[in-house]
């Protein structure tokens, strides 16, 4: 299947778009197409062989709109400063999907990082940062070869003129407030300059309270440049509403000092220069403290890139040359000594030591390493030197891989967050129509201007479109995050929502429930022969042998610390066994023909070789100078942690098949050994995709786990596809959730931890939903209209500061989640 955009000219309403979709479905061989009418955009996945692009842009045509395809798109990710809440997301990605050549843009407010996939011969990657700046925001540069600390140091730095600002307001913001309010709460008796006295002296006061608020203004300007430029680009956001309501306070309490000049000394009761500089202060405050948590969901990326090697010890010939790793070569011989950390991927030459690989793979042993065994970079050499060659560097290293996954999971978008979307694109305008119509309302009701004034300063304030903004992307990078930790990869924010669903796991057999090399597993000798013996002449027999099964008997010996006699006159008797000469002694292995063939009676095997193959073994038979000698059993055995791992999928309620292309005796004996009742057996490897779509059709959530070229196609139809680490690369690029070790009870820990994210983000969605709904109608009067208290515009302040602290803060619990 082919999946192409086209960018589609002349629709109007969500009517045209359907009719697009309808046109082009239609079409023999497109499998999905998809229209977004806000980018007029057209998504298509077809079947090259049946259908094409003249076809779809023909259909598209004759219902009456234009097409035109996308090709050679780039995707780009560049970070972004200046965005305050949903609605600036909202604003980046609308203004600028619509230009010509942006296939798709999503902004991701957390790590305040934008992605953009493009045709670059549309549209230029300047353009698009220009129109970004155009609307109000900065883009920043995107190095190709990031150092692990720019980043970090980058966002230190901002935390700390954050910081600094705050403190410039606090500092005359306390002052602020004890001159305005000490004087009114009698109880208090705070002293106060007599020259300063309110009712005496009104004018100087009021200059007092101008004097000590200008810093204040000062120091959160960013505010007010921000807020009325996203105004004047019909996409107000929460900075709007700080700017708009604490403008106001600013500007009647500037015509309250008028007042005040000309004679009209009530006028000193009008002044909210406290109301301003406080909110400001408070929510200056709040966003810090959110800047702060926010940091700490990256932390799984820092602690990724830290990782990285700086150098490299290069050897040529005996000469060792330590350099940047970065200049390392693929073919470049490297050594790497006891305590360093491996700089590239490579393949063991010379040497043998312990790898310690838990940071890239959270298996908490070191693994041995020979030559001829890869080895990855970022990974500690614990015991002995080793020499090895590099085969991947700079930006194809695992490592560099992982860290382009984990950026590019923290970076999208999950299903779950388009109704926050949604809502994020109306909210500040509907909040600023609140506010107007509940002052008009109270002013209507006969209240003061003050009164209505101080509602419509509160219903600004409160109101808190970042507790939207944050609530799916802060949890999903902390879950891809903690997922880097564990060694699970999870490619995007739709497969971690995806996976929290899922009801039904089908797992591959070999390689993935089993260790998918064969292994013996029983030795049985006739009368005059004692087992090791059995063993030993099938080894010497087999050695040389290309045979799978060879492999396993030659590993059993050397394990068991039997020698292997010399062997001659070797013979491969394809469908049969073999034949050799050991130590003058003919020896024939093989299966049951052989036996025949050659005259060699096998009967007293009979019910061994029937009860072996019940299990699911392969039984074969030693001949030694033409008599029955024994019978060894191999069989491609579980792995360790398989049974468990299938039943905790199953205390999660999940229905767990198991999928081969084995005979179905062998398939129901190993299904049996690792507890699953249901099996799909003698399944061809184009066949597993339907075996898929079958379970799908019966609305099924399927997530299919495999580690081979022949999974493939399984993986990419299933609803969650799962490779195992130690699978193919092509596996590995058809799924959405890469298990960097082949221990399958990341299985379970992957889908526990979808399910962790995803609780987490309808807490932190119902919380933000919850708290305007209540505080919106709170700020606007409602309790005062029944009898109750009126919300002050710096509680307010207070109040939404928190709510985006308090979501953050939720999203970091994730932290806690234990594999």
């Amino acid at each position: 299947m082919t999946n192409e955009t086209y960018a589609i000219s002349g629709m109007t309403c969500a009517s045209c778009s359907r009719a697009v979709e309808r046109a082009v479905g239609k079409l023999p061989g497109v499998a999905e197409a998809v229209v977004n009418l806000a980018t007029e955009k057209l998504s298509v996945t077809y079947d090259e062989a049946i259908s094409g692009k003249d076809a779809i842009i023909a259909s598209v045509d004759k219902a009456g709109y234009g097409a035109n395809p996308f090709v050679d798109s780039k995707t780009v990710t560049i970070p972004v400063s200046g965005m305050a809440c949903a609605s600036c997301v909202r604003a980046i990605e609308r203004g600028v999907s619509k230009m010509e050549g942006v296939i798709d843009a999503s902004v991701n407010l957390a790590s305040e990082k934008a992605q953009f996939t493009y045709a670059p011969d549309k549209v230029r990657l300047s353009q698009i940062k220009q129109k970004i700046r155009d609307l109000g925001y900065e883009p920043r540069v995107v190095e190709v070869d990031r150092k692990p600390d720019a980043d970090a140091d980058r966002k230190d730095a901002e935390i700390k003129g954050m910081w600094r600002r705050f403190t410039l307001s606090a500092i005359f913001a306390v002052p602020l407030l004890y001159v305005s309010m000490g004087p009114m709460i009698s109880w208090l008796a705070w002293p106060v300059p007599s020259w300063m006295n309110m009712m005496r002296y009104p004018l100087v006061y009021a200059i007092v309270c101008l004097v000590l608020v200008l810093p204040i203004l000062w120091s959160g300007r960013k505010f007010y440049s921000v807020g009325f430029r996203a105004m004047l680009h019909r996409s107000p956001n929460m900075d709007s509403l700080i700017a708009t309501g604490t403008g106001a306070a600013m500007l009647y309490s500037l015509y309250a000092i008028y007042r005040i000049a000309q004679a009209d000394f009530n006028a000193v009761n009008h002044l909210y220069f406290e109301t301003a500089g406080v909110i400001i202060t408070l929510i200056q405050l709040g966003k810090t403290l959110e800047a702060v948590s926010k940091g700490r969901t990256s932390e799984a990326i820092k602690k990724l890139m830290g990782l990285t090697p700086k150098t490299a010890t290069v050897l040529h010939g005996d000469v060792q040359d330590e350099i940047p790793v970065e200049e390392v070569e693929i073919g470049d011989v490297l050594l790497v000594r006891p305590g360093e950390k491996v700089a590239v991927d490579g393949v063991v030459l010379e040497g043998n030591s312990a790898v310690d690989e838990s940071m890239l793979t959270g298996e908490s042993l070191p693994v041995d390493k020979k030559p001829g065994d890869a080895v990855t970079g970022a990974s500690l050499n614990k015991s002995g030197a080793l020499r090895f060659k590099a085969t991947r560097v700079g930006q194809d290293t695992t490592l560099a891989q992982i860290i382009r996954l984990v950026e590019q999971a923290q970076g999208s978008k999950a299903p779950i967050a388009k109704l926050a979307d949604v809502i994020s694109g109306y909210f500040v305008p509907v909040v600023i129509g609140i506010a107007v119509l509940a002052a008009a309302v109270w002013l209507l009701a006969g209240q003061s201007l003050v009164f209505s004034l101080s509602i419509f300063i509160a219903v600004l304030v409160i109101a808190c479109p970042c507790a939207l903004g944050l609530a799916t992307p802060t949890a999903i990078m902390v879950g891809s995050g903690k997922g880097a930790e564990l060694g699970i990869l999870i490619k995007s924010g739709e497969a971690l929502e995806n996976a929290h669903r899922v009801d039904t796991v089908v797992f591959d057999k070999t390689g993935t429930l089993t260790k998918g090399v064969p292994e013996v597993t029983n030795i049985v000798a006739l009368a005059g022969f004692a087992e090791n013996e059995v063993l030993q002449w099938a080894a010497s027999a087999e050695f040389g042998s290309e045979h799978p099964l060879s492999g396993a008997i030659v590993r059993k010996a050397e394990s068991t610390g039997l020698s292997l006699k010399p062997s001659r006159e070797f013979q491969a008797i394809p469908g049969h066994g073999i034949r050799a000469r050991v130590d003058d002694t003919d020896i024939l292995f093989g299966n049951e023909k052989l036996m025949a063939s050659n005259g060699i009676d096998a009967s007293a095997f009979r019910s061994q070789t029937d009860e072996l193959a019940e299990q699911g073994k392969t039984p074969m038979y030693l001949a030694v100078d033409g008599k029955a000698a024994g019978i060894i059993a191999a069989a491609d055995v579980l792995k360790e942690n398989s049974r468990h791992a299938v039943k905790k999928l199953r205390d999660l309620g999940i229905r767990v098949i198991m999928m081969t292309g084995d005979h179905r005796k062998t398939a129901e004996a190993i299904a049996r050994e690792a507890g699953i009742d249901e099996v799909l057996a003698e399944v061809l490897p184009g066949g597993k995709a339907e075996e898929i779509r079958k379970l799908q059709a019966e609305h099924r959530v399927v997530a299919m786990v495999g580690d081979g070229i022949n999974d493939s196609p399984a993986l990419a139809q299933s609803d969650v596809g799962i490779a195992i680490g130690s699978g193919t690369d092509v596996a590995m690029a058809s799924a959405d959730i890469v298990l960097m070790k082949s221990d399958i009870g990341n299985v379970v820990s992957a889908l526990r931890l979808s399910r962790a994210t995803i609780r987490n983000i309808r807490q932190n969605l119902f919380w933000a939903f919850f708290y305007n709904l209540v505080g919106i109608p709170v700020a606007a009067g409602l309790l005062f209209a029944f009898g109750g208290p009126l919300l002050n515009p710096v509680f307010a302040a207070a109040a939404m500061s928190l709510s985006s602290v308090s979501v953050v803060s939720n999203a970091l619990s994730l932290k806690t989640f234990k594999a």
